[in-house]
């Protein structure tokens, strides 16, 4: 049974895995914690919902340094709704860049745990229509098609406006770091098979691609 579908952009494929959240907490404040200071749990999408500001930063603390990423909530939406749960809720700690394309982007966004990739599969969000282009430094959530982005994002290296007309709707821009995104590790290519990183996680990553670089943590910045 397949868990990830593939569509071709500018000459290279886009896997992508089903996997996502849909996030609502209840009494949360700026730092995604609640009134008993714990984060919302990334395992219940029905959870995770919440609207995120008009415009915030995220920091990515990754084996290869920080970088930051701004936020533009008018661009897509959606989108901006959906990162900013998965960030406040703590999804992307250990994730790794599974897929490094040089000259194209660098994509994650698959949890680590093949649980919570499981509860994420059918999590669909709805498109967002494409008001900014997937330039040099432009984050943008994978899709395999109308309405099925989940987890998975992809941040570009270079000009790829290709993608604009297939619906791919960047929702900000790395504003600081971007030469830490450029070394992320991308020996492996298009290797690491993303149907195999759904049901077996990053023990799977870690065995057979131990040079991948990964995110220790993401968080809101005040």
């Amino acid at each position: 049974m397949k868990i990830f579908t593939s569509i071709r952009t500018t000459g290279l494929t886009l896997g992508l895995g089903f996997a996502l959240l849909t996030a609502h907490a209840q009494g949360t404040n700026a730092q995604g914690t609640n009134s008993a200071g714990a984060k919302p749990n990334f395992a219940d999408p029905a959870k995770l919902t919440e609207k995120a500001p008009d415009s915030f930063k995220v920091r990515f603390d990754t084996s290869q340094g920080s970088f930051t990423v701004e936020v533009t909530r008018s661009l897509a939406p959606n989108g901006a709704d959906r990162f900013y749960n998965l960030v406040r809720s703590g999804y992307f700690k250990d994730a790794e860049f599974f897929r490094v394309v040089p000259g194209f982007m660098c994509q994650f966004g698959i949890h680590g745990d093949p649980k919570v990739s499981a509860v994420w599969r059918g999590a669909n969000l709805p498109d967002d229509p494409v008001k900014s282009s997937n330039t040099r430094g432009a984050i943008t959530f994978a899709t395999a098609g109308p309405n099925t982005r989940t987890t998975q994002l992809f941040i570009n290296f270079g000009n790829n406006a290709g993608l604009d007309g297939q619906g791919f709707s960047p929702f900000g821009k790395v504003t600081e770091g971007m030469d830490v995104v450029d070394k992320i590790y991308s020996g492996y290519g298009e290797a690491p098979n993303q149907g195999r990183i759904q049901m077996e996680g990053n023990a799977y990553l870690k065995k057979e691609f131990p040079k991948l670089d990964y995110i220790k943590s993401a968080s809101l910045l005040p």
